[in-house]
Protein backbone atom coordinates (compact mmCIF):
# COMPACT_ATOMS: atom_id res chain seq x y z
CA UNK A 1 0.00 0.00 0.00
CA UNK A 2 0.90 3.70 -0.20
CA UNK A 3 3.11 5.21 2.14
CA UNK A 4 0.55 7.39 3.37
CA UNK A 5 -2.12 4.80 3.68
CA UNK A 6 0.10 2.36 5.74
CA UNK A 7 0.60 5.54 8.23
CA UNK A 8 -2.97 5.43 8.55
CA UNK A 9 -3.76 1.84 8.76
CA UNK A 10 -1.36 2.17 11.88
CA UNK A 11 -3.36 4.03 13.34
CA UNK A 12 -0.80 7.20 13.71
CA UNK A 13 -2.73 9.93 11.33
CA UNK A 14 -5.04 10.73 8.57
CA UNK A 15 -4.01 10.27 5.24
CA UNK A 16 -4.02 14.08 4.80
CA UNK A 17 -2.28 14.54 7.76
CA UNK A 18 0.48 11.83 6.69
CA UNK A 19 0.85 13.68 3.21
CA UNK A 20 1.83 16.67 5.57
CA UNK A 21 4.49 14.89 7.62
CA UNK A 22 5.90 12.83 4.36
CA UNK A 23 6.69 16.30 2.56
CA UNK A 24 8.27 18.12 5.53
CA UNK A 25 10.97 15.06 5.58
CA UNK A 26 9.67 13.79 8.91
CA UNK A 27 9.31 9.77 7.82
CA UNK A 28 11.78 7.58 7.15
CA UNK A 29 11.17 3.63 5.46
CA UNK A 30 14.20 1.36 6.01
CA UNK A 31 15.86 4.43 7.64
CA UNK A 32 15.68 6.74 4.61
CA UNK A 33 13.80 9.79 4.35
CA UNK A 34 10.80 9.46 2.00
CA UNK A 35 9.34 12.22 0.40
CA UNK A 36 7.31 10.39 -1.86
CA UNK A 37 3.65 9.78 -0.06
CA UNK A 38 2.77 6.98 -3.01
CA UNK A 39 5.68 4.70 -2.64
CA UNK A 40 4.75 0.97 -1.71
CA UNK A 41 5.43 -0.12 1.88
CA UNK A 42 4.91 -3.24 3.78
CA UNK A 43 3.26 -1.98 7.07
CA UNK A 44 4.28 -5.51 8.33
CA UNK A 45 7.56 -5.39 7.20
CA UNK A 46 9.34 -2.35 6.19
CA UNK A 47 10.49 -0.44 9.27
CA UNK A 48 8.93 3.09 9.34
CA UNK A 49 9.45 6.43 11.50
CA UNK A 50 8.43 9.73 12.07
CA UNK A 51 10.69 12.13 13.76
CA UNK A 52 12.92 8.82 14.27
CA UNK A 53 10.48 6.79 16.11
CA UNK A 54 9.17 3.47 15.29
CA UNK A 55 5.77 3.46 14.14
CA UNK A 56 3.53 0.19 14.96
CA UNK A 57 0.21 -0.74 15.03
CA UNK A 58 -1.99 1.13 17.88
CA UNK A 59 -4.26 -1.01 19.68
CA UNK A 60 -7.31 -1.53 17.94
CA UNK A 61 -10.32 0.95 19.34
CA UNK A 62 -14.18 1.57 18.28
CA UNK A 63 -16.19 3.95 19.71
CA UNK A 64 -19.94 5.20 19.22
CA UNK A 65 -20.53 8.84 20.36
CA UNK A 66 -23.33 10.72 20.95
CA UNK A 67 -22.73 13.61 18.30
CA UNK A 68 -24.44 16.86 19.19
CA UNK A 69 -25.69 18.88 16.49
CA UNK A 70 -23.69 21.92 14.96
CA UNK A 71 -20.13 19.58 15.01
CA UNK A 72 -18.31 18.68 11.49
CA UNK A 73 -17.21 15.40 11.13
CA UNK A 74 -13.89 16.10 10.22
CA UNK A 75 -10.63 15.88 11.97
CA UNK A 76 -9.34 19.64 10.60
CA UNK A 77 -11.77 22.08 9.21
CA UNK A 78 -10.74 24.89 7.32
CA UNK A 79 -13.64 27.12 8.51
CA UNK A 80 -12.15 26.34 12.09
CA UNK A 81 -15.64 24.84 12.86
CA UNK A 82 -16.18 22.95 16.10
CA UNK A 83 -15.26 18.80 15.18
CA UNK A 84 -16.69 15.50 16.19
CA UNK A 85 -12.62 15.28 17.87
CA UNK A 86 -14.00 17.85 20.20
CA UNK A 87 -15.95 15.76 22.41
CA UNK A 88 -12.32 12.76 22.50
CA UNK A 89 -10.44 15.74 24.19
CA UNK A 90 -9.04 14.23 27.49
CA UNK A 91 -9.37 10.87 26.39
CA UNK A 92 -5.90 8.53 26.19
CA UNK A 93 -7.05 6.95 22.05
CA UNK A 94 -5.08 6.51 19.19
CA UNK A 95 -5.58 8.12 16.07
CA UNK A 96 -9.69 6.80 14.83
CA UNK A 97 -12.04 7.76 11.78
CA UNK A 98 -15.40 8.21 11.84
CA UNK A 99 -17.40 5.26 10.12
CA UNK A 100 -19.23 7.44 7.87
CA UNK A 101 -20.77 10.84 8.46
CA UNK A 102 -23.46 12.76 9.88
CA UNK A 103 -23.51 16.45 8.92
CA UNK A 104 -23.60 19.47 10.46
CA UNK A 105 -26.75 20.08 11.15
CA UNK A 106 -27.10 16.10 12.35
CA UNK A 107 -26.80 14.11 15.66
CA UNK A 108 -27.19 10.63 17.03
CA UNK A 109 -25.46 7.51 16.43
CA UNK A 110 -21.29 8.13 15.36
CA UNK A 111 -19.02 5.16 15.21
CA UNK A 112 -15.27 5.68 15.37
CA UNK A 113 -12.44 3.53 14.95
CA UNK A 114 -9.16 2.94 13.82
CA UNK A 115 -9.60 -1.04 12.32
CA UNK A 116 -10.72 0.45 8.82
CA UNK A 117 -11.59 -3.12 7.63
CA UNK A 118 -14.55 -2.93 10.50
CA UNK A 119 -15.27 0.24 9.14
CA UNK A 120 -15.22 -1.10 5.31
CA UNK A 121 -17.39 -3.81 6.02
CA UNK A 122 -19.91 -1.08 7.85
CA UNK A 123 -19.62 0.81 4.62
CA UNK A 124 -19.60 -1.53 1.98
CA UNK A 125 -23.44 -1.09 0.65
CA UNK A 126 -23.16 -4.34 0.13
CA UNK A 127 -23.50 -4.91 3.74
CA UNK A 128 -26.71 -3.60 4.12
CA UNK A 129 -26.33 -2.57 7.41
CA UNK A 130 -29.44 -0.55 8.64
CA UNK A 131 -29.34 2.85 10.15
CA UNK A 132 -32.22 3.98 11.61
CA UNK A 133 -33.09 7.69 12.04
CA UNK A 134 -35.84 9.69 13.86
CA UNK A 135 -36.54 12.56 12.08
CA UNK A 136 -38.85 15.75 12.92
CA UNK A 137 -40.75 17.29 10.21
CA UNK A 138 -42.29 20.72 9.85
CA UNK A 139 -45.04 19.07 8.38
CA UNK A 140 -48.05 16.18 9.01
CA UNK A 141 -47.66 13.65 6.33
CA UNK A 142 -50.68 11.69 4.65
CA UNK A 143 -51.15 8.39 3.17
CA UNK A 144 -50.10 10.25 -0.16
CA UNK A 145 -47.03 11.47 0.91
CA UNK A 146 -45.54 8.35 2.63
CA UNK A 147 -46.52 6.34 -0.39
CA UNK A 148 -44.29 8.98 -2.63
CA UNK A 149 -41.66 8.90 -0.18
CA UNK A 150 -41.68 5.20 0.30
CA UNK A 151 -41.60 4.72 -3.61
CA UNK A 152 -38.55 6.51 -3.59
CA UNK A 153 -37.04 10.48 -5.34
CA UNK A 154 -34.81 11.23 -8.07
CA UNK A 155 -32.64 13.76 -7.13
CA UNK A 156 -30.44 15.51 -9.56
CA UNK A 157 -30.42 12.12 -11.42
CA UNK A 158 -30.12 10.72 -8.40
CA UNK A 159 -32.46 7.62 -6.95
CA UNK A 160 -32.98 8.09 -3.18
CA UNK A 161 -34.56 5.03 -1.20
CA UNK A 162 -35.43 4.49 2.19
CA UNK A 163 -35.78 0.61 3.60
CA UNK A 164 -38.71 1.93 5.43
CA UNK A 165 -40.54 5.33 6.63
CA UNK A 166 -42.87 5.31 9.48
CA UNK A 167 -44.84 8.26 11.78
CA UNK A 168 -43.75 7.88 15.18
CA UNK A 169 -45.72 10.65 16.82
CA UNK A 170 -47.45 13.95 15.20
CA UNK A 171 -48.54 16.94 16.89
CA UNK A 172 -50.43 20.29 15.31
CA UNK A 173 -47.79 21.20 13.05
CA UNK A 174 -44.86 19.03 13.41
CA UNK A 175 -43.65 15.17 13.10
CA UNK A 176 -41.69 12.45 14.07
CA UNK A 177 -40.46 9.66 11.10
CA UNK A 178 -38.71 7.01 11.88
CA UNK A 179 -36.63 5.95 8.66
CA UNK A 180 -34.54 3.41 8.18
CA UNK A 181 -31.91 3.34 5.33
CA UNK A 182 -29.78 0.30 4.38
CA UNK A 183 -27.33 2.91 2.72
CA UNK A 184 -26.34 6.46 2.80
CA UNK A 185 -25.47 8.82 0.42
CA UNK A 186 -24.41 12.01 0.93
CA UNK A 187 -27.63 14.36 2.90
CA UNK A 188 -29.78 11.38 1.86
CA UNK A 189 -32.51 11.84 4.37
CA UNK A 190 -32.76 15.39 3.62
CA UNK A 191 -32.44 15.04 0.23
CA UNK A 192 -35.28 12.76 -0.25
CA UNK A 193 -37.78 15.11 1.82
CA UNK A 194 -36.18 18.46 0.39
CA UNK A 195 -38.09 17.11 -2.60
CA UNK A 196 -41.13 16.67 -1.49
CA UNK A 197 -40.90 20.21 -0.16
CA UNK A 198 -40.67 19.39 3.98
CA UNK A 199 -38.54 20.95 6.11
CA UNK A 200 -36.49 18.96 8.64
CA UNK A 201 -36.24 20.55 11.89
CA UNK A 202 -33.79 17.62 13.47
CA UNK A 203 -32.39 14.58 12.17
CA UNK A 204 -31.14 12.30 14.94
CA UNK A 205 -29.65 8.78 14.06
CA UNK A 206 -30.37 6.25 16.64
CA UNK A 207 -29.16 2.95 15.70
CA UNK A 208 -26.85 1.35 13.71
CA UNK A 209 -27.93 -2.33 12.80
CA UNK A 210 -28.73 -3.79 15.95
CA UNK A 211 -26.41 -1.40 18.08
CA UNK A 212 -28.77 1.42 19.62
CA UNK A 213 -27.72 5.40 20.64
CA UNK A 214 -29.73 4.50 24.13
CA UNK A 215 -28.81 7.18 27.13
CA UNK A 216 -25.41 7.98 25.88
CA UNK A 217 -25.32 11.12 26.82
CA UNK A 218 -25.19 13.87 24.07
CA UNK A 219 -21.42 14.93 23.07
CA UNK A 220 -20.13 11.95 25.37
CA UNK A 221 -17.91 8.57 23.68
CA UNK A 222 -17.78 4.87 25.07
CA UNK A 223 -16.00 1.85 23.93
CA UNK A 224 -17.96 -0.62 22.45
CA UNK A 225 -18.02 -3.86 23.99
CA UNK A 226 -17.20 -7.06 22.56
CA UNK A 227 -20.76 -7.98 22.12
CA UNK A 228 -21.69 -5.09 20.52
CA UNK A 229 -18.47 -5.69 18.24
CA UNK A 230 -19.30 -8.85 17.36
CA UNK A 231 -22.58 -8.02 16.65
CA UNK A 232 -21.96 -5.16 14.41
CA UNK A 233 -18.84 -7.84 12.24
CA UNK A 234 -21.99 -9.86 11.86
Amino acid sequence: MSLCRALSKLGLCSRKQAEVLVAEGRVKVAGKIVRNGSMRVDPGRDRIEVDDRRVVAERKVYLMLNKPRGLVTTRDDPQDRGTVYDCLAGLDLPFVSPVGRLDKASEGLLLMTNDTRFAQRLLDPASHVAKIYHVQVAALPDAALLARLRAGVTVDGEQLTARSIDILRGGTSTAWLEITLDEGRNRHIRRMLHACDIEVLRLVRVAIGQLQLGDLAKGKARHLTAEERAMLAA
